[in-house]
């Protein structure tokens, strides 16, 4: 593996612009969830998908920012409308997969299988190229040396799949903490979601539920601690569902799982305004694509 270089974000004087993403996904579909409600049952439970996305975009649009829309193929074959909304108010379409299944749980075949078919319904449902990728629950990690070359042999210009933390549901903590090429002779990009670093010990600061639970204050020292000490644009994400205070309560699900899941929902939307003013941002294949074609 080796780092891209990310020298035009480290001009002095000039505002650091970050990378927003929004991770696509019913609120049944997540991972917290996949121990408890079977995928068999998805379609007969009420979908909130698109009003939750749409009330993002309609934030986004107050706040004027651009982002990159992950996007699960299951979701883009049911709603292909609300692709298109995505794609008409100017944000980028990237894969998240088919249905959210973890990387680390398929073999290579069926991730190939996975992403073929997810890159075919958002392709057909929006009518754009899909140059992104981002893993479900961020799991290409060291058990998936394969997943990158799959991805970089499919066409991809970028993939942001890895949180470079020690987590219980993910992490591959050995990986660069900043864009790096995972693929010899290849330019595909990955962009880990952003950690911050104090001494030996990182934390996750690129969104989630460190962004939703925590206080405000936290998050906004971070990010601006990773622009100012290390002169690096942040890849921040959440989900639509975490706009949503209304969604339907799970039942059944573990105490920890529904403590992650529903903790913050009330504030979200007001903390994601404060972010756009707090930060400059855009999409991600802006900060991707000029790595990839070796621009600095």
């Amino acid at each position: 593996m080796r780092e891209a270089s990310l020298g035009q974000y480290r001009t002095a004087g000039r505002r650091i612009v970050n990378g927003l993403s929004v991770d696509v996904e019913e609120y049944f579909q997540v991972g917290a969830f996949e121990n408890t409600i079977d995928p068999a049952d998805w379609d007969g439970i009420g979908s909130r998908v698109e009003l939750n996305t749409g009330a993002v975009l309609d934030l986004f649009a107050r706040c004027g920012v651009k982002a990159t829309f992950f996007t699960l193929g299951w979701v883009a074959h049911r709603h292909p409308a609300l692709i298109r909304r995505i794609i008409a108010e100017g944000h980028e379409i990237a894969s998240h997969g088919w249905d959210h299944t973890r990387v680390f749980t398929m073999t290579p075949q069926e991730f190939a299988t996975d992403i073929d078919r997810a890159r075919k319904a958002l392709e057909d449902a929006g009518g754009v190229a899909i140059q992104g990728y981002r893993a479900p629950s961020f799991s290409i990690d060291q058990r998936t040396p394969w997943a990158h070359t799959i991805l970089a042999e499919r066409g991809y210009a970028y993939s942001s799949s890895v949180a470079p933390i020690a987590h219980d549901h993910y992490g591959w903590r050995a990986a660069p903490r900043f864009a790096f090429h995972p693929v010899e002779g290849s330019s595909l990009i990955e962009l880990p979601v952003t950690t911050v670093q104090l001494g030996a010990r990182r934390f996750g600061a690129g969104g989630g539920g460190f962004f939703r639970i925590l206080p405000y204050a936290l998050s906004r020292w971070a990010l601006r601690r990773v622009n100012a000490v290390d002169g690096e644009p942040a890849i921040f994400y959440f989900h639509p569902w975490e706009v949503d205070p209304d969604q339907p309560r799970v039942e059944g699900a573990p105490l920890r799982s529904r403590l992650r899941h529903y903790t913050g929902l009330g504030g979200m939307a007001g903390r994601l305004e404060q972010l756009t003013r707090d930060f400059s941002w855009c999409r991600i294949d802006e900060i991707a694509l000029p790595l990839a074609a070796g621009r600095r």
